[in-house]
C-alpha cells in the first residue's frame, strides 16, 4: 500500500504551503510538548525544586526532537492507554530515562506513581495538566501561524495598491445591482478591494497582539497544587508563570483559565480569519464577473487548459478556487462558536477532536487563499479597449444628467428636458434589446431639434474622464506614498520587497 491507496486531504496536499503545514505537523506538535515539559522543569528547578537534577534536564534537552522511531513507540503506547499525552510522556521517559518522574509532574493518577515522595500533590491536581501542555502548545501554534500569514496578506494588499495607483485614472463602468451605474476608475475599484483586506489585516493583527499564554494554572485554574508544591509561596507561583512566558515568547498569561484557556480565544481568531475568507470571495467574485465581460483577466499560463471539451475556453480557475476555499473559511467560525458555547463549567472534552481538525484547517485555508491572491493580484491583465467599448455602450445614458443641466443653462425647462430624454432613452433601449444594435442615443439627440441649443457641446460631454469624479484623487489619497495604506504596510516592507510572487502547486 502506498500513499495513493489512502485518503489525503487536498487542502494540505494541493493548496497550502510547506511553512504552514510544518507548524501543524505531528513532529512540530510532539516536539513542542517536549519543549514545554523542559521549560516547566527548568523553571521549577530555578525556583528551588532540587529533585529536578541536572541529568534529568540534560536528558530532556537531548530529546526535544521527536524521532520517527519515537513516533512508533507513541502509537503503540496510545493503543494501550487511549491517552495521547500520556503516550508521549511514557515514550519520553524511554528516550530520557534520567528524566523519568519529573516529566509532567503530578499531572494525572496514572502518572502519580512517578512522583518523588517529596511532592505532596493529589493526583487530581497538577502543576502542568494535560490540557496545559496541549493548550500551551496550541497557543504557540496559533501565534506562529498568525505571524506567518500576516506578511503574506500585506503583500496581497501591496499588489492591489500598486494596481490601483497604476489605473487610478482609467475610467470604467461601475455597477450597482449588477446594472450599469455611474463610472469610476479601475484603480478606485481595486482600492476598495485593498481597503477590505486592510481591515482584515487590522483584525488579525489585533487578535495576535492580544494572544497570551495559559502557563501553569492547575487542572481547574485555581493553582491549588502549586500552593502545595511551593509551600504557599505565591510569589514563586507568579514567577513560575513569568519564566514560562519568557521561555515561550509571550508577554503574559491569561488572567483567568479553567482547565483550558477560554475557547473564546479560538473564536476571536476564527472570526478574523473567516472575515478574510469573505473578503477573498468578494474580490474573486468581482474578478470573475469582470473576466466574463472581458475587461480584465487573471493570469494564465501558455499551456493552461480551460476545458477538457471546449478547447477555446480560458476560465478564471484561480478566482473560482478562491471562491471555493474562501466559502469554506468564511463559514468555519460557526464551528468555533459552537465549540466555545458548548463548553460546560470548567471544561468538557467535546472540544478536542473538532479543534484538532479546525485549527489547522482554518490556517491552511487562509494560507492557500493568500497564495492564490498573491498570484492573481500580481498578474491581473487589463484590456483598456474592452473597458472603453463597454463604457461607450452605456456612456450616453450616463451623460443625460449633464445634458439636461446644459439645456437648463440655455433656458430650457428642466421638466421638458427630462421628459424628452426619458422618451429617447426608452426608444434606444428598446431598439438595443430587440435588434441587438449599439447605443445610438446621442445620434437620436443630434437629430432632434429640441436639443439643437447644445448640439455643438455633445461630443465634448462624452469624455469618460468627466464622469469618474474624484476617483483618481481618492486612490492617491488612500494608496499613495503618504496615504494610510502605505503606513499600514510599512512594518511589512522588507518582506514585500524581498518575496517573489507565490507560485501555485496545481
Amino acid at each position: 500500500m502506498t500513499k495513493h491507496d489512502e485518503y489525503e486531504s487536498p487542502l494540505a496536499h494541493r493548496y497550502a504551503s510547506r511553512e504552514i503545514k510544518r507548524i501543524f505537523s505531528p513532529r512540530e506538535r510532539a516536539s513542542t510538548w517536549r519543549k514545554l515539559w523542559l521549560w516547566l522543569a527548568e523553571a521549577e528547578r530555578e525556583l528551588g525544586l532540587t529533585q529536578i537534577t541536572d541529568k534529568a534536564l540534560e536528558g530532556l534537552r537531548s530529546n526535544l526532537l521527536v524521532s520517527d522511531e519515537a513516533f512508533q513507540v507513541i502509537a503503540e503506547e496510545e493503543r494501550i492507554r487511549r491517552h495521547d499525552v500520556m503516550s508521549h510522556i511514557f515514550t519520553l521517559e524511554k528516550d530520557a530515562p534520567d528524566a523519568a518522574g519529573i516529566i509532567h509532574i503530578g499531572a494525572t493518577s496514572c502518572y502519580g506513581t512517578c512522583l518523588s515522595h517529596d511532592f505532596k500533590v493529589s493526583a487530581r491536581e497538577s502543576l502542568l495538566s494535560v490540557s496545559a501542555v496541549t493548550d500551551n502548545a496550541d497557543l504557540i501554534f496559533l501565534r506562529d501561524a498568525l505571524r506567518l500569514i500576516l506578511p503574506k496578506l500585506a503583500k496581497v494588499i501591496h499588489n492591489l495598491s500598486t494596481f490601483a495607483l497604476k489605473f487610478k485614472g482609467l475610467p470604467t463602468l461601475a455597477f450597482t445591482h449588477y446594472q450599469a451605474a455611474q463610472p469610476i476608475s479601475l484603480g478606485r475599484r481595486a482600492a476598495q478591494w485593498a481597503q477590505d483586506l486592510a481591515m482584515d489585516l487590522e483584525d488579525i493583527e489585533y487578535v495576535l497582539a492580544g494572544l497570551k499564554f495559559r502557563g501553569a494554572q492547575g487542572t481547574t485554574g485555581s493553582q491549588a497544587s502549586f500552593m502545595e508544591i511551593f509551600h504557599g509561596d505565591t510569589a514563586k507561583i507568579d514567577r513560575l508563570n513569568e519564566i514560562l512566558c519568557e521561555k515561550a515568547g509571550f508577554e503574559a498569561c491569561y488572567d483567568i483559565s479553567t482547565q483550558t484557556y477560554t475557547r473564546k480565544v479560538d473564536l476571536r481568531i476564527a472570526n478574523a480569519l473567516s472575515a478574510f475568507g469573505a473578503s477573498a470571495v468578494r474580490i474573486a467574485t468581482d474578478i470573475r464577473h469582470l473576466a466574463h465581460d472581458k475587461v480584465l483577466d487573471e493570469p494564465h499560463e501558455a499551456t493552461q487548459t480551460g476545458s477538457s471539451a471546449m478547447a477555446f475556453k480560458s476560465n478564471p480557475m484561480r478566482s473560482e478556487r478562491i471562491c471555493s476555499l474562501g466559502r469554506k473559511l468564511s463559514n468555519i467560525s460557526t464551528n468555533f462558536s459552537s465549540t466555545f458555547s458548548s463548553q460546560w463549567l470548567e471544561r468538557t472534552l467535546d472540544d478536542s477532536a473538532i479543534r484538532r481538525i479546525d485549527i489547522p484547517e482554518m490556517f491552511l485555508l487562509t494560507d492557500a487563499l493568500l497564495i492564490l491572491l498573491d498570484d492573481v493580484t500580481n498578474g491581473i491583465v487589463v484590456f483598456p479597449a474592452m473597458i472603453r467599448s463597454q463604457l461607450e455602450e452605456e456612456l450616453p445614458f450616463m451623460a443625460t444628467e449633464n445634458i439636461i443641466m446644459k439645456l437648463v443653462h440655455k433656458g430650457v425647462s428642466r421638466q421638458d428636458a427630462h421628459e424628452r430624454i426619458r422618451v429617447l432613452s426608452r426608444q434606444t433601449v428598446e431598439t438595443m434589446k430587440t435588434n441587438g444594435t449599439k447605443n445610438d442615443l446621442i445620434e437620436r439627440i443630434k437629430k432632434d431639434d429640441f436639443f439643437k441649443p447644445i448640439w455643438d457641446h455633445l461630443d465634448g460631454m462624452l469624455d469618460p474622464k468627466l464622469f469618474i469624479g474624484r476617483s483618481a484623487e481618492i486612490v492617491e489619497k488612500y494608496c499613495g506614498s503618504s496615504g494610510p495604506l502605505t503606513g499600514k504596510l510599512e512594518k511589512y516592507k522588507d518582506y514585500i520587497d524581498s518575496t517573489a510572487t507565490a507560485t501555485l502547486a496545481v
